[in-house]
């Protein structure tokens, strides 16, 4: 995983403290492997259902929150709700890590 664990932390944190202390976070994409080098950071998180507006505005905290701490870099977040059947829902269950 090409993340320090301080900014693994920093991620929980924010994921928790904005979608709440049951959502989990994956890492996908380029990031999971060591063998790559740069690229921008994927998650997928699992949140609880809600509104669409709800959710929207929950992700701009969360990228905002993310950038005060780890500086402006690419990051793309896919938000996961139960019964979620994308595909890049799927990919990043079936190649992503828990950081």
């Amino acid at each position: 995983m090409r993340l320090t664990p301080e900014q693994a932390a920093i991620i929980r944190s924010a994921a928790a403290e904005v979608f709440g202390s049951d959502a989990r976070v994956w890492l996908f994409g380029s990031r999971v492997d060591d063998a790559k080098r740069g690229g921008d950071i994927d998650l997928l998180i699992e949140a609880a259902q809600l509104p669409a507006v709800e959710t929207f505005m929950r992700k701009v905290r969360f990228l905002g929150k993310l950038e005060e701490s780890l500086g402006e870099r690419k990051i793309d977040v896919v938000i996961q709700h139960p019964g979620d059947t994308r595909a890049s829902v799927r990919i990043a269950h079936e190649t992503g890590i828990e950081p």
